[in-house]
């Protein structure tokens, strides 16, 4: 029976209705119900199980202040675009507790007061970066500074992150690539730092020479604003108290005897966490005022201690093609000096080793005057190279003849055959004691009543080490006009920073870390670029194809529409 007229019309209405009904409804349940389905090969838009179960407990709002909202370059914008979106992945997880907004700092200020602020957030540890801009479509350019970073409240404090990574001579691309991929550590980290109520306990070790003046200034500092820090005296103390989480021995200059290197290992065989950064030799960036100098072994006698546990750091000093710059006086222009930058292969700029989350995504660390060192067979610990050398490096056994005359002349390449030589390991498992079946019935009572514990033999548990062959990765240099710089500054050049102070700090998380929040460091983007030459030759042809095929595609179907329309409606 054919429908009429009326009834066709009325059937038409309520199907219409019926769609609109469902997307309604549709709509009303997407406003509940959020779903995404990741389909990059790396996970990209995955976060981390940790940092969902973070943001899952968060029991306060966290409020997010990102400073990068305004006419930036695309590679800003989609530094930006990308903060975005992880943030909002943040919400998905956190609801109500993860506010954020993006502003640009100092805009609609007078001069005065956006300076101030500016100055701001640099103390707040935002570092600034320098863009040149064009004034209104003229010729000229000016210089504008914008702040990659962003500010971090909860309760009653507050934390920041910059969000641009270094690009250290990196293409400027990989390191926009390694900036987004550390986007969701750096937010979830300073999340997590921001809600420890109780701060862990590092122990800043003395007693054999090491440093407490202004050359240890920066790290101290460091320390300080995100740890509890207190100093032991290794002489002096009669053991090192397991409330530690972990402790730091930097460039000690005397010799350990076997009752220090006792109290070193018990603390080691009950769980503590040591970081070690040694100079074995004799060697300082001070020695170089005499422009030539030998540098000797410090007879420091811990290589029984740390081959126990599965490394030696070696008599020698690392020599590297890669290295830093010192400033040399190479000729006289009438009566003044002509002093020039030189690279000093004594300066290693050292390269993260691998894929380990200590020194995932980072950039080149500044040394001088390391030591290589060995990693031994066996023993059940594994072994982790954080940080090496170049491909063009070499070892030169001590003592060693310094001299700065030697570095005006050009270095023979083929003497620098060596490769990616280890200055910085990770030790990890179960260590064993060197003092196994060494001490008397006395000396055992005498640990026991020094320090409450028995004699351990092996550790019970897993345990974690780090020895690093070079103090100065974590010392500074000091200005005469600034004082105490960071680490990682070379004071002759001192507008470019290295990687050295996120070596240490990640380091030290690392070992004391209850967390695994660090493993988002881990995370890799792959670089799926165009080929330009590809893109350049075949132009005309996408453009065309862009352009056409949407058209011809709507065409089309308005053709077969208008047909099966007539076909329906023909009778």
């Amino acid at each position: 029976m054919e429908l009429t007229a009326k009834e066709k019309r009325k059937k038409y209405l309520q199907r219409t209705l019926g769609v609109v009904a469902v997307l309604i409804a549709l709509n009303i349940a997407a406003s509940y119900i959020h779903g995404r389905w990741d389909l990059t090969a790396e996970k990209r838009y995955t976060l981390a199980a940790s940092t969902r179960n973070m943001l899952r407990q968060l029991d306060a709002p966290v409020y997010i202040e990102v400073y990068l909202k305004g006419q930036y370059p695309a590679s800003f914008r989609q530094l930006g675009d990308a903060t975005r979106e992880l943030l909002e992945e943040f919400q998905e997880y956190g609801g109500k507790n993860i506010r954020f907004s993006f502003v640009s700092p100092g805009t609609n200020l007078p001069d005065s007061l956006r300076m101030s602020f500016q100055d701001s957030l640099m103390a707040k540890g935002i570092l600034p970066f320098n863009l040149q801009v064009q004034e209104n479509g003229q010729d000229s350019y000016a210089e504008k500074l914008i702040f990659p970073g962003a500010t971090i409240r909860y309760k009653d404090r507050e934390n920041s992150v910059n969000l641009l990574k270094s690009q250290g001579g990196m293409d400027p691309m990989q390191a926009l690539n390694s900036s987004v991929a550390l986007l969701e550590y750096r937010f979830a980290n300073a999340i997590y730092q921001l809600q420890q109520t109780e701060r862990p306990l590092v122990g800043y070790m003395l007693g054999h020479g090491e440093p407490e003046g202004p050359n240890i200034y920066d790290a101290l500092k460091t320390l300080h604003e995100l740890y509890q820090v207190d100093t032991i005296n290794l002489k002096t103390d009669s053991h090192i108290p397991q409330e530690f989480d972990a402790v730091l021995f930097v460039r000690p200059l005397e010799t350990f005897t076997d009752e220090d290197k006792l109290k070193i290992d018990q603390y080691v065989m009950n769980g503590g966490k040591v970081l070690w950064f040694i100079d074995n030799l004799t060697a300082s960036a001070d020695s170089l005022r005499g422009r030539e100098f030998v540098a000797f072994d410090r007879n420091l006698q811990l290589e029984d201690l740390l081959f126990k546990y599965g490394a030696r750091v070696n008599l020698d000093l690392v020599q590297d093609l890669q290295s830093d710059m010192i400033p040399l006086v190479v000729g006289n222009i009438g009566d003044k000096p002509q002093i020039r930058p030189i690279p000093f292969p004594f300066f290693p700029l050292l390269t993260p080793g691998n894929t380990h989350p200590i020194v995932k995504n980072m950039d080149l660390i500044m040394s001088r005057f390391a030591s290589s060192i060995d990693t031994i067979k066996g023993g059940g610990i594994r072994k982790t190279v954080l940080l090496a050398t170049s491909d063009h490096s070499r070892t030169l056994g001590g003592p060693v003849r310094i001299s700065l005359e030697s570095v005006q002349q050009q270095p023979n390449q083929r003497d620098f055959r060596q490769r990616a030589i280890p200055v910085a390991v990770l030790l990890e498992g179960r260590f064993p004691s060197l003092f196994n079946h060494r001490l008397s019935r006395e000396q055992h009572q005498a640990l026991q009543s020094a320090s409450g514990r028995p004699f351990k033999a092996m550790a019970d548990t897993l345990n974690r080490m780090i020895v690093v062959g070079d103090a100065d990765i974590v010392t500074n240099a000091l200005s005469q006009k600034e004082g105490p710089l960071q680490m990682g500054v070379n004071e002759f050049n001192p507008q470019y920073v290295f990687a050295n102070k996120e070596f240490f700090l990640n380091s030290m998380e690392y070992l004391t870390s209850k967390t695994p929040i660090m493993d988002t460091r881990s995370k890799e983007l792959t670089l799926r670029l165009l080929d330009g030459e590809k893109l350049k030759k075949d132009k005309t042809l996408w453009q065309v194809l862009a352009f056409a095929l949407p058209i011809g595609a709507i065409l089309l179907f308005a053709m077969v529409f208008q047909f099966i329309r007539q076909r329906k409606y023909a009778g």
